[in-house]
């Protein structure tokens, strides 16, 4: 083949300028879109309404009626089974009535949450029992 019959390959440099920004582009609007979904509240600010402040919301409540979270006003933790039980319930309703509507780390973050709070609740409903 002599270089007069050689194929003669156009090298479009611009492409791959077209394509770094492309894909810039497409970064910047995934971490825009990313920081929008976890966005945090600042001091003075209410916080995303969101799954997972909702199910923080159950989780605190459940904490601070076992007794993991100090009363703010005595400084002092308080034990209430009965509406610790109640917030649990309500993550397990919560837990029910979403099935196949959560994403899948919403899913394991609401069940690895059940099992945490059913656990903790079991073994202090035991203690009280035996104190």
């Amino acid at each position: 083949m002599t270089d007069s019959e050689s194929p003669k390959i156009h090298i479009d440099s611009d492409w791959k300028a077209q394509a770094q920004a492309e894909k810039e582009k497409l970064t910047e609007a995934s971490k825009s879109k990313e920081s929008d979904n976890q966005a945090t509240a600042g001091p003075g600010e209410m916080p995303p309404a969101n799954f997972d402040t909702l199910l923080g919301t159950f989780v605190t409540q459940a904490l601070f009626s076992l007794g993991a979270i100090a009363d703010p006003r005595t400084g002092q933790p308080s034990l209430n089974l009965d509406l610790a039980r109640h917030s649990i319930d309500m993550l397990s309703v919560l837990d029910e009535k979403t099935k196949g509507n959560l994403s899948k780390e919403e899913e394991e973050n609401l069940a690895s949450t059940l099992y945490e709070l059913r656990t903790r609740y079991m073994q202090i409903s035991q203690a009280a029992r035996q104190a």
